[in-house]
């Protein structure tokens, strides 16, 4: 009887450290897969990607589990790959998220990069153009009739109850420096963290009128699709995690960022280049802050109804389209 009753307790011990070990091993975390994506940009490299070069150095999507490249190709439609489900994410302006839903895609814009909108129109301090009014029948450059630097003039022009045919205006492409300073155009539509920098290195002093210090509009972010927020909400939070990390260490230490982006910017190293390049990048991190008392990286709401009825007034989209269905800030200090 007592062999019996010692054969059971040890039975009995044996179960129970299994069930322990059992438990321990159901309770241990299990390891977040690594996603690996490759990211659209829309331009060539340049020092204004800063943060992801940042974020990619310093290792914020490895911490997250994500293997990250930038496609620089600027023949990528962001757009229509990421709101056709094609890729997970992808890099645009506000504009771009609104026309896309306006063609009945699947967008949502996640994680505000530039806060402040990047256009604005220059001319030089000599002309004597120094507001809006100033420019009624002057001859204005501006790169294409589309994209951020029309939908900001026309902002502009709304603002001011004007409109194109208060002025010449003529698309230039990306020649509006050497127009200006050759006296071919009286103005020019342009990025207020780029052609103002160019223009000031070149010895001339100017006048600039920005779209973000009268209308708030939506610029570069951080965009997805419906389907990827359903599926994987997870590597929609660590994707923003990331991101917003990379912006926030360039804004910290933008000297540290300027020369992290030489391994990914070829001319960043040039002596003759170097000053106007890190102006360039100074300038755009002011464009990460807004004016109004956000979390790092929300979107402004007001900023995006701005967008829509600028946009619905020259009839880029359909009347009734609900700005507040192409943001999300929910991801936002996750």
């Amino acid at each position: 009887m007592q062999k019996k009753t010692r054969f059971q307790f040890t039975l009995l011990f044996i179960l129970i450290v299994l069930l322990c070990l059992t438990g321990c091993q159901k309770a241990q975390p299990t390891e977040t897969p690594v996603t690996s994506f490759s990211l659209p940009v829309g331009f060539v490299p340049n020092v204004q990607f800063a943060p992801l070069y940042a974020a990619i150095e310093n290792g914020y999507f490895t911490e997250e589990n994500i293997e990250l490249t930038l496609d620089h190709s600027m023949e990528t439609d962001t757009v229509a790959l990421v709101g056709a489900g094609k890729i997970p994410f992808g890099v645009c302006s506000g504009e771009q998220v609104l026309l896309g839903i306006n063609q009945g895609l699947s967008l949502k814009y996640i994680a505000g990069w530039y806060q402040r909108y990047p256009v604005g129109i220059v001319a030089l301090k000599e002309s004597g153009i120094e507001t809006m009014e100033d420019l009624k029948g002057k001859k204005v450059g501006i790169p294409v009739l589309s994209g951020a630097s029309y939908i900001g003039l026309e902002a502009l022009l709304q603002h001011y109850d004007m409109s194109d045919s208060d002025m010449q205006l003529e698309s230039v492409g990306y020649t509006q420096v050497e127009l200006l300073t050759t006296g071919k155009i009286d103005a020019a539509v342009i990025y207020s963290a780029n052609e103002p920098e160019q223009l000031k290195a070149l010895g001339y002093e100017i006048n600039l009128i920005r779209v973000a210090d009268n209308v708030p509009m939506v610029g570069n972010g951080l965009i997805t699709n419906e389907k990827t927020i359903a599926e994987q909400p997870e590597l929609v939070k660590r994707m923003v995690r990331a991101f917003l990390k990379g912006l926030k260490w360039t804004e910290e230490n933008r000297e540290q960022a300027y020369e992290l982006s030489k391994k990914f910017v070829d001319n960043l190293a040039d002596a003759e280049n170097q000053e106007l390049q890190k102006q360039v990048l100074f300038k755009t991190i002011e464009l990460y802050r807004p004016e109004k008392e956000l979390k790092f990286g929300a979107t402004d709401p007001d900023s995006w109804k701005n967008m829509t009825e600028v946009m619905t007034k020259i009839g880029l989209i359909e009347a009734g389209i609900d700005p507040e269905k192409a943001y999300t800030n929910q991801f936002i200090g996750e």
